[in-house]
């Protein structure tokens, strides 16, 4: 029997903040083609999928060692079709001959590097990925890639990360993207964080929505995502979810991938879910759960309830 997968209406694209851009739903998150060594040719007949049926935002980052080169090579002639998005600053293994890391001389480096991996002359958006309030406040790298924007390499500036760092961030006037981890095991970002963002205008990229699978025993993750996975899954443990409770909310069989991302897209103030995928299959059921819409308001408190009701004294916070 032919499965007909459902393609994103543009009707439904979210307004990407204050950019003016447009923002499919799902996107799509680069890191597991990197880490896990994809197949490039499995890369494009993925993203080729995805696109076709209405992804628009690829995300990405210097440090996704082979990332950025496979989704240059697989989005040949469409790059006018999306929102493409990668990070920089933080060192990755193949940075031998460039200068230290978290300096303007290396956001500079690593910019021009990924323009040239994507086959692309500008980013709509270059994150900076990770560091802490110290960096940030210090200027010097934000300012790197506010000149590369004033240069016409990178349209618009953001950050990548979470908890003080995020809050930080999102009260900058030049930040107008960020992305951070937002889903059911991950839930601390979602206040005060999105408060400030809405209130600043500023795109949400929500990372993690699947919270690398929290309901996989660990024997069933990728051996290089373990040690990611694990915290999650020790949270999906203490939160005592029962599948079952959320279906009789739904009205109809899902499973807890479908849930998470569809939990994800229904918190106020969250733009876009960024799924990392390796096999067309998994886009497929990701385009498929999207499909059906944001989750209910009842399975939605069912799921923060839980999550409350689990952490120790607010001591669970957003996993970078």
């Amino acid at each position: 029997m032919t499965t007909t997968i459902p393609t994103i209406d543009p009707v439904v694209y979210r307004p990407f903040g204050r950019t003016g851009l447009r923002v499919s739903p799902l996107g799509f998150g680069g890191a597991p083609i990197g880490s896990l060594e994809t197949d490039t040719d499995a890369v494009k007949a993925m993203l080729t999928r995805l696109i076709d049926h209405g992804v628009n935002l690829i995300d990405t980052a210097h440090a996704y060692y082979g990332s950025e080169e496979a989704i240059g090579a697989s989005i040949a002639g469409r790059r006018e079709d999306l929102v493409l998005v990668s990070k920089c600053g933080s060192k990755w293994n193949d940075d031998d001959g460039l200068p230290p890391a978290w300096t303007p001389a290396y956001v500079h480096a690593t910019i021009d590097r990924s323009l040239q991996r994507l086959r692309t002359d500008r980013l709509d958006v270059m994150l900076l990925h990770s560091c802490g309030v110290d960096v940030l406040e210090r200027g010097d790298v934000l300012g790197a890639v506010l000149e590369a924007r004033e240069a016409g390499k990178v349209r618009f500036a953001g950050y990548s990360g979470d908890n003080e760092a995020a809050q930080w961030a999102a009260r900058h006037p030049e930040i107008a993207v960020i992305q951070t981890s937002i889903s059911v095991c991950d839930q601390r970002n979602i206040d005060p964080l999105l408060d400030l963002t809405t209130a600043a205008g500023i795109g949400v990229m929500a990372k993690r929505p699947i919270a690398n699978a929290a309901w996989k025993g660990l024997d069933g993750q990728y051996e290089k995502y373990r040690k990611y996975a694990r915290p999650y899954h020790e949270r999906f443990a203490a939160m005592g979810l029962d599948l079952d409770a959320v279906q009789t909310i739904l009205g109809a069989p899902a499973d807890w991938a479908e849930i998470f991302l569809r939990f994800t897209l229904a918190i106020p103030g969250v733009h876009t879910a960024i799924a990392g995928m390796t096999r067309v299959e998994s886009a497929e059921a990701n385009l498929s759960a999207v499909a059906k819409g944001p989750l209910p308001e009842a399975a939605v408190t069912l799921l923060r309830n839980a999550f409350a009701a689990a952490e120790p004294k607010d001591t669970w916070p957003g996993l970078t």
